[in-house]
């Protein structure tokens, strides 16, 4: 009897690991079915042509064989010259074959670009994978790999491939307690505690999957620093995960603390411009870069939300920037020094705008305009930064909303590099409860035209140096990944990550061509599948703008930890800390007026973009609110009056969820059970909190419309009182101690 247990045991628990839980992302590799396609490949591919002579090009033979040899089920056998059909990897320096290829053409692949070739060597047909050098090879063995998961011919490959930004950045919010600020997929992967002696099979796999979207870097941690992370007990463990990173191509980078000198170094100062701070400072640089020689360099987040910085000792960012670029600069290192900032030290600005009746007894900042501070800031700055300093700005003014207009920055600094950063992490778009596919949201960003040089200056264009002629570009992204088996809480968070990784090598990507690639990567080659989950992904970001923040509305979630609605918060600490400043409702009308006869903020982007946003009548509803202050009885051009659409696009966004659950339910025989469970049980959630986002802020907005919703509208069946009443007290959101 016992021992039947034990076979029992034995079997569930095989049964248990073989079960799809989201772990292998889109590196999950599965045996091709279609017997046709499998022939043409077989036939395509007989073996693997490597000379490897680094970690590198080692991995990227290895998992090259390994994906092969599971999608094609066959033995891939390691060739020691070229045969037919054989795949040559590495760099002119591995191969002579290699080397003739690429000086046959002025190819300008630069240190990570890759080359995907069929040629003839002696009359034998091979296919090429190379590049310069050995990480672009193995950039080169994941968008082969990808070609055969995507079911792509190889018969007639040309493939050159360059990414367009250099510095591809994941930002980590992860404190040393190993708790992560926004983050919710579990906690903190690196265990700081175990490191160095336990290196966790996860880190590996991390550095594997981000190796194969091109992401070339990380930050371990919070922008909201701890010093300690400076000292050489966990430098020492940094340097673990550095190793560990090399190979994929990934460099390590932390946050700085401004205050360090104080709180690890024994001074009594953090004055930029003191000498004892800058040698400190250089010192400490060397440490690091003796322990770590590839060391990327700081994130720095200053004077902003309590953090400390120059603006202290009445310097400038730029003094404080330029201070770490000074200790940086002799070991390649660079500083990525946040525009995120607002703080108690306000300047008087001379504005001529009308509050609201509502909120306007919390004002505490004079009659400032949040949405103003980092050009302000910043602004006047330009030219003054050194030229390994990249200025990191958010992609919208304000903070990461669902949806904002592009930061007037971009455009604004070109003299300055500026470095884009997204939010992957859900946020304010209903965290790891909600689908959410973000890679329209990042094109919306990306593809805007500044016209700062005239048309066709996108934001893209702005952040990957050419047109303003930089030497260093770079994006990032707050990640979205913690311990969870399947890394991102939400299974669909791995699309967001994805998408990120593959706009920040190429931005010209389509969102839609983004999804079917992580469709099929992730789940199956099946059109009956494929189509339907991407018409989900793609609705799915604009039904969450719809139920939570229509018609550009903005920051009206719940205070602290930004889970749910609270457009009636009024008493946070500071002014622009409540959603009443923003949405500015009164018994006229709702939005922020800011154009110049409001807070003026308009006046920060180039003519052209204020003329597309400036005119109330003629401005894109889905930027609206965000810069008038429209009456509730106006008719908009949608048609509607604003309050009736207000109404549609809060009722359209709960249809659109559930619309999302039906498709998802009927395609429960098109993949494995337990994904299909997850997601499921997720899209029920969404539904309630979609439901209970259009109730609340709709049954709020109405006690200043005093108008009926429209005919036809699905009636709340809770008051305004019971969805005030309701506290989240552990929500997730805040990490808690550094």
């Amino acid at each position: 009897m016992r021992k039947s247990i034990f076979t029992f045991l034995i079997l569930f628990s095989c049964i248990l690991v073989k079960g799809e839980d989201g772990y292998k992302l889109w590196l999950g590799y599965q045996k091709l079915n279609e017997p046709v396609l499998l022939k043409q490949y077989n036939q395509a591919i007989s073996g693997i042509v490597a000379k490897a002579q680094s970690a590198t090009l080692k991995i990227a033979e290895d998992e090259l064989r390994l994906a092969l040899e599971i999608m094609l089920q066959k033995k891939i056998p390691g060739l020691n010259i070229p045969s037919n059909n054989a795949i040559l990897l590495g760099t002119p320096e591995s191969s002579n074959e290699i080397k003739k290829l690429l000086l046959s053409g002025d190819l300008k692949l630069g240190n990570e670009g890759f080359i995907i070739k069929n040629h003839k060597i002696n009359n034998i047909n091979t296919i090429i994978i190379a590049a310069n050098k050995d990480i672009g090879v193995l950039y080169g063995v994941f968008a082969f790999i990808q070609l055969i998961q995507t079911h792509q011919p190889i018969s007639n490959l040309s493939i050159i491939s360059i990414p367009k930004i250099k510095n591809r950045v994941l930002n980590h919010w992860d404190n040393l307690n190993r708790s992560v600020e926004r983050g919710y997929a579990g906690i903190s992967i690196w265990n700081w505690h175990t490191l160095p002696g336990y290196i966790d099979q996860r880190y590996i796999d991390y550095a594997r999957a981000n190796a194969s979207i091109g992401i070339n870097g990380t930050v371990l941690t919070n922008v909201n620093a701890n010093s300690q992370v400076l000292t050489p007990a966990y430098l020492i463990k940094v340097k673990a995960l550095a190793d560990v990173f090399r190979p994929y191509g990934i460099k390590v980078y932390l946050t700085a603390k401004f205050s360090a000198p104080i709180e690890i170094g024994g001074l009594k100062t953090a004055d930029p411009l003191n000498n004892d701070v800058i040698r400190w400072w250089k010192n400490k640089c060397r440490e690091i870069y003796s322990i770590i020689p590839d060391f990327g360099g700081f994130l720095v987040k200053a004077n902003s939300e309590g953090q400390p910085g120059p603006q202290g000792y009445g310097k400038t960012h730029a003094d404080g920037a330029n201070m770490f670029a000074d200790a940086l600069q002799p070991f390649g290192g660079i500083v990525m020094w946040r525009a995120f900032v607002y703080d108690v030290r306000v300047q008087k600005e001379e504005e001529h705008f009308t509050e609201g009746s509502v909120g306007a007894h919390t004002q505490t900042i004079a009659s400032n305009d949040r949405f103003k501070r980092a050009y302000n800031e910043f602004k006047p700055l330009d030219g003054q930064f050194k030229k390994n300093v990249l200025v990191q700005v958010k992609n919208g003014p304000i903070d990461f909303q669902p949806r904002e207009p592009f930061s007037p920055l971009f455009g604004a600094m070109p003299k300055t590099p500026l470095m884009m950063e997204f939010q992957i992490t859900q946020e304010y778009l209903g965290q790891s409860t909600t689908l959410a596919y973000l890679a329209p949201m990042f094109k919306e960003c990306l593809d805007s035209d500044t016209y700062s040089n005239g048309k066709g200056s996108t934001v893209a264009k702005v952040i990957d140096g050419t047109l303003d002629e930089h030497t260093i570009s770079g994006i990032a992204g707050v990640a979205n990944i913690g311990n969870d088996r399947n890394w991102t809480g939400h299974l669909f968070g791995q699309a967001n990550w994805y998408a990120f990784g593959r706009l920040a090598w190429n931005y010209d990507l389509p969102a839609e061509a983004i999804a079917d690639e992580w469709i099929r990567r992730t789940f199956n080659n099946n059109n009956d599948f494929i189509n339907p989950v991407k018409k989900i992904m793609l609705a799915s970001r604009e039904a969450v703008v719809n139920y939570m923040t229509p018609l550009g509305l903005n920051h009206i979630m719940a205070t602290s930890h930004h889970y749910g609605p609270g457009p009636w918060v009024s008493n946070a600490g500071r002014a622009d800390w409540n959603p009443v400043y923003y949405h500015k409702a009164d018994s006229v009308g709702i939005g922020f007026n800011r154009t110049e006869n409001g807070s003026n903020a308009l006046a920060q982007y180039a003519p052209e973009v204020q003329q597309q946003w400036g005119n109330i009548n003629a401005c894109d509803y889905k930027y609206l609110l965000w810069f008038h202050h429209v009456p509730w009885n106006q008719k908009i051009n949608t048609g509607r009056t604003l309050w009736d659409e207000l109404c549609y696009r809060y009722n359209s966004g709960v249809d659109t969820v559930r619309w999302m659950q039906h498709t998802w339910n009927a395609l429960d025989k098109q993949v494995d059970r337990e994904r299909h469970q997850h997601v499921k049980m997720l899209l029920g959630i969404q539904e309630q909190e979609a439901i209970w986002w259009r109730n609340s802020c709709l049954l709020y907005f109405q006690t200043f419309s005093q108008m009926p919703f429209p005919p036809g509208f699905e009636k709340p069946d809770k008051d305004l009182s019971y969805y005030q009443s309701l506290k989240f007290p552990f929500a997730p959101g805040i990490g808690g101690n550094l």
